[in-house]
């Protein structure tokens, strides 16, 4: 027995942006919150995604309740496939969220899954644990915040949020039964801090839509480029009904564009006239002034089809002078580089672009520092964990917190694997578990410390150099020359030099050794050292050495 204390295990999300993943764990039971995923920054060659590390999750398999997502984005469902992989559980989400699972499942055919939608207010019995879910506006339709009454307290988890008092599907967040569930007592508020550091409040999404339909009707003429994320259905749908309102047909492209629209068309989260969808291979037969294009891209992704469009790689759209390119969405912190490379090719093939920086194109779903006192305020909790951000986020959000009243001895800022213990009157942390990234390439699952990222990295640092030596072993003699092959090694105009030279030091050590009959791995490690050494005192760099021995 637990005596009445819960834990509350965190396995992504904490002292990060993305990879979010929570375990609550009261006696023999385990429910988990979201399961996502983060991409990979330069430091991870060849690396697709990043994913927790679930060994936690798999070694209390028999304990897994379920699943609860808070919204739809890949930060908080992009591991699911991977999980449900390891452990089946049923699955729990509103209707828009499951239904983007389900077409991250379609590459995932053998997983078996259970999916039961859920709608705000709904309330759901798992054994111990007793989850309320309350609608929070977001820049994803379908999004939840959770209530979760347990025999150690109540957890009030944010998800992501906003307080939008202009939202586009008419509800916004909650606040009366957030207050109500406050009034009733908190035991612990987890809450999200990515815009923690941002003063003020965030912009609604009404007033972006007023801003892009300004700018499309001052530009009558252009043909018009808008950018912006797929998953923000309620932006889709303010450039929908702009584009039909100034007659102009519409044209996806971008394979998460086109496949969130269907979805959200299917479930009504999106209303538009398909009669008015065109296939982006007519765009180009069409006057400038009857198209809009909606596209990926505004994060300047290597292969999205804005970033084809500005390099002139896409087969479908060539970009022209007459185009305007709106990027209705700003820059996640590491993407800069990529976005303004994008503009400025943008510039460079004579379109006008409108970006985040020239006008209010894009607004956050994101709580700001007033919407966050204002969720305290609500919920008045005796404890408090910041979640959903880098660790200057949750120090700034336990500042804020503690600016609001609450004590400092009531606030942890947990970190990956950080496992904490909840009972009526104490928090504390109390043990870490195996936790951290698991890197997703292709089919294949890795670590950190993995061969493959390790040599990887050395091949994009230091390049490759392959020794090729043919030896009769009962001569012990050295068949003709050996054959080297050098990749990022060294410069074209010192190739020729180099190659004679190190010919020279392996020729020189083999006529050291005796080579009668001799173990061809003792060779191959005599040659690697010595080739590697030579190298090393001619360039300074480490290439990995590989050497291949023939007998003869």
């Amino acid at each position: 027995m637990n005596n009445n204390k819960l834990k509350i295990t965190f396995l992504g999300g904490v002292g990060e942006i993305g990879k979010n993943m929570t375990a609550l764990e009261y006696n023999d039971e385990i429910i988990i919150v979201d399961a996502g995923l983060t991409f990979p920054d330069d430091d991870l060659p060849g690396i697709d995604i990043v994913i927790p590390d679930m060994s936690y999750i798999i070694e209390n398999k028999d304990k897994i309740k379920a699943l609860i997502l808070t919204h739809g984005h890949e930060d908080h469902i992009g591991a699911v496939p991977f999980l449900l992989e390891q452990v089946q559980m049923p699955v729990y989400g509103s209707r828009l969220t499951l239904a983007l699972v389900e077409n991250k499942m379609k590459e995932h055919p053998k997983v078996k899954y259970k999916w039961v939608a859920v709608k705000p207010r709904n309330v759901l019995k798992l054994g111990n644990f007793v989850i309320e879910f309350i609608k929070v506006s977001h820049s994803i339709a379908g999004a939840l915040a959770l209530s979760i009454t347990t025999p150690a307290g109540t957890i009030v988890h944010t998800g992501d949020f906003k307080i939008d008092y202009e939202p586009i599907d008419g509800e916004m967040t909650d606040l009366s039964r957030v207050g109500e569930i406050g009034r009733k007592g908190v035991s612990l508020l987890l809450c999200e801090s990515t815009n923690v550091c941002r003063k003020g409040y965030s912009m609604s999404e009404k007033s972006v839509g007023r801003t892009l339909e300004e700018i499309i009707k001052n530009h009558a003429n252009n043909r018009i480029i808008v950018a912006t994320f797929a998953s923000n259905i309620h932006r889709m749908q303010q450039i929908l009904s702009i584009a039909e309102k100034y007659n102009r047909k519409i044209a996806f492209t971008g394979r998460s564009m086109i496949n969130v629209s269907e979805v959200a068309l299917k479930l009504g989260e999106l209303k538009f006239n398909r009669d008015n969808i065109v296939d982006l291979e007519k765009v180009d037969k069409m006057d400038d002034k009857e198209i809009l294009i909606m596209t990926t891209g505004s994060q300047g992704e290597p292969m999205s089809a804005l970033t084809r469009m500005a390099s002139g790689e896409f087969k479908n759209l060539k970009i022209r002078k007459n185009d305007l390119v709106i990027l209705s969405a700003s820059p996640i912190p590491g993407n800069e580089k990529n976005v303004y490379n994008v503009i400025n090719a943008l510039y460079k093939l004579g379109a006008d672009v409108i970006y985040d920086e020239l006008a209010d194109v894009h607004t956050s779903g994101h709580a700001c520092q007033e919407e966050l006192k204002l969720m305290h305020s609500l919920v008045k909790p005796k404890f408090f964990m910041p979640v959903h951000g880098e660790y200057r986020h949750l120090k700034t959000h336990k500042e804020l917190a503690m600016a609001l009243g609450m004590e400092e001895r009531n606030i942890i800022l947990p970190s990956i694997g950080m496992q904490v213990e909840l009972s009526a009157n104490s928090m504390k942390a109390v043990r870490t578990v195996k936790a951290g990234q698991r890197l997703v390439d292709g089919i294949g699952i890795g670590d950190m410390d993995s061969n493959v990222l390790r040599e990887r990295k050395q091949l994009s640092e230091d390049g490759i150099c392959v020794v090729c030596v043919n030896i009769n072993n009962v001569a012990g003699e050295v068949i003709g020359d050996p054959f080297i092959i050098t990749r990022g090694v060294v410069y074209a105009d010192e190739q020729e030099s180099f190659v004679q030279d190190a010919k020279a030091c392996i020729i020189a050590s083999l006529k050291e050794a005796d080579l009668r009959g001799v173990d061809p791995t003792m060779i191959r490690s005599s040659l690697r050292r010595n080739v590697s050494n030579f190298i090393f005192k001619r360039t300074k760099r480490r290439p990995m050495i590989l050497t291949i021995v023939t007998l003869g």
